[in-house]
């Protein structure tokens, strides 16, 4: 029970920071959790179900303020959810250690992500097949759907498999590579992660990896934060939590790779 209370707290820290920059905070849930003795895979489980919640609240927030592309995120998410739930499904025919180490590898990815200067592109239209010409509201961007589908389909593998939302590597994914606004990728990412937890969370409940004593108190916590933080994000740009949270993803990364090895 202490070890739960304490999770909760640390939980809705995460919860309200990761909120913020629209991200769904996978890694960092999931180390909390293996830190404090919880396996890989109902710490993945957890995770999962964690994101959907936060997700979902922030998601309630941000289309509040028009900042939710709903067509959008309706045609890139559909192969990150199936493969979110391939992924959770197949994750317990790996052992721990192979999740941890894959855990470990996607920090240093994030991260680098994360310290990576994003930057909106200027709007040109394309008008060859597989690219999308998309208006929403009074922004204009093109979609390179050879590019977009097929990384958020790996995306959502991994994310399924280990416990994160992907939505450190959409974000830049549509900014960089789509032209899309930084506060409409922030708003559609949370519509994405809400699906993409939910199908990772159902492949991993399918083969026994479900806590509920540990997963619903943690999950409430976290939905509290997840409104306290996208409430906050709509007013402010937290730009400065980006290199917090990339110089925390390569500890929390060593850390892994520490537990590892032990």
């Amino acid at each position: 029970m202490n070890t739960v209370i304490i999770l909760m707290s640390i939980i809705l820290l995460i919860a309200i920071s990761m909120s913020m920059v629209g991200k769904g905070g996978g890694n960092f849930y999931v180390l909390a959790m293996i830190l404090a003795g919880v396996s890989m895979h109902n710490a993945a489980t957890t995770s999962q179900l964690i994101m959907m919640g936060t997700a979902v609240a922030s998601m309630i927030i941000f289309h509040k303020n028009s900042k939710v592309d709903w067509k959008l995120a309706l045609v890139i998410d559909p192969p990150t959810d199936i493969m979110a739930f391939v992924g959770g499904y197949f994750a317990s025919n790996m052992e721990g250690s192979t999740l941890k180490l894959m855990f470990a590898i996607l920090l240093v990815i994030i991260s680098i992500f994360m310290f990576i200067s994003v930057k909106e592109k200027k709007h040109v239209e394309n008008h060859k097949f597989g690219y999308w010409n998309r208006t929403f509201g009074e922004h204009k961007y093109t979609v390179n759907l050879w590019l977009t589908l097929p990384i958020t389909a790996a995306v959502g593998f991994f994310a399924g498999a280990i416990g994160i939302s992907g939505g450190a590597f959409k974000i830049p994914l549509m900014v960089m590579l789509c032209g899309i606004p930084m506060e409409i990728a922030i708003g559609t990412s949370s519509a994405m992660v809400a699906v993409t937890a939910l199908m990772g969370f159902l492949g991993h409940t399918v083969n026994g990896d479900f806590n509920p004593h540990l997963a619903i108190p943690l999950t409430i916590v976290a939905v509290i934060g997840g409104l306290i933080g996208s409430k906050y994000a709509v007013k402010t740009k937290p730009k400065n939590l980006k290199k917090i949270f990339a110089f925390t993803n390569l500890v929390a990364a060593i850390i892994m790779i520490i537990n590892i090895i032990k």
